[in-house]
């Protein structure tokens, strides 16, 4: 043992040898970890404490005038954006409204063309009644007109037919019911047509029903030429 070691010990026994010869005179200072803590802890209030005391925060005029234009700004965009919302939820029910009534009332305009047709329909009718003799040519006569003014209104309309006959077989825009052997057309032309078909501007709407001429078979074609 060193020295210093037991001349700090050897006063370390004095002491307490003293304290307990005279308890009152001794004045033993012991600090630990959790006084330092508490310490720490005033001293950070004491300081918190003496900010408040300062007062409200000041700005310079350059810094709060910036703020204030920023401010005012913010403002107006959220104005703005309400009154755009605003008028985008306007404008989605006022499309929502006009999409119904253009699909409600998509067929007016053909409607309309289609009304003086009724009419001469109905002329035709009453003709056909009011003739004394009932002749089938007055019949012929006004079923002729209102198929007229019929087609002529379908086709301002965009209606067109499909006329197939004598055409090569196009599976686009006929449908072949049958097919039908000869000699008479190459093999694939249409010969006759069981129905029409139609098209809407450029969009096939129904198509044709036709039969399809096909070549005959190299054992009747040997009989035939027997």
């Amino acid at each position: 043992m060193s020295k210093e070691s037991k001349d700090t010990k050897s006063e370390v026994n004095e002491e307490v040898n003293a304290s307990s010869a005279n308890p009152s005179e001794v004045n033993v200072e012991v600090v630990d970890g959790s006084e330092n803590s508490e310490k720490a802890s005033e001293e950070t209030n004491k300081t918190a404490e003496a900010e408040e005391d300062q007062g409200p925060v000041t700005l310079e005029h350059g810094v709060f005038k910036d703020l204030e234009e920023k401010a005012q700004k913010s403002n107006e965009y959220w104005d703005r954006f309400v009154r755009l919302n605003a008028e985008f939820d306007n404008f989605k029910k006022r499309a929502a409204r006009e999409r119904s009534e253009a699909v409600k009332y998509a067929n007016e305009a053909l409607m309309e063309r289609l009304i003086p047709t009724m009419d001469h329909f109905e002329m035709a009718m009453a003709a056909v009644n009011n003739a004394q003799d009932n002749s089938m040519a007055s019949i012929k006569m006004g079923i002729e007109m209102v198929h007229n003014q019929l087609k002529s209104t379908l086709k301002e309309s965009g209606l067109q037919e499909i006329d197939a006959l004598g055409k090569i077989f196009d599976p686009v825009w006929h449908e072949a019911v049958s097919q039908k052997e000869t000699t008479d057309v190459p093999d694939g032309e249409v010969i006759e047509q069981a129905r029409k078909g139609y098209k809407l501007n450029d969009r096939l709407i129904r198509p044709a029903n036709v039969i399809v001429a096909k070549a005959p078979s190299s054992g009747e074609s040997e009989e035939e030429a027997s």
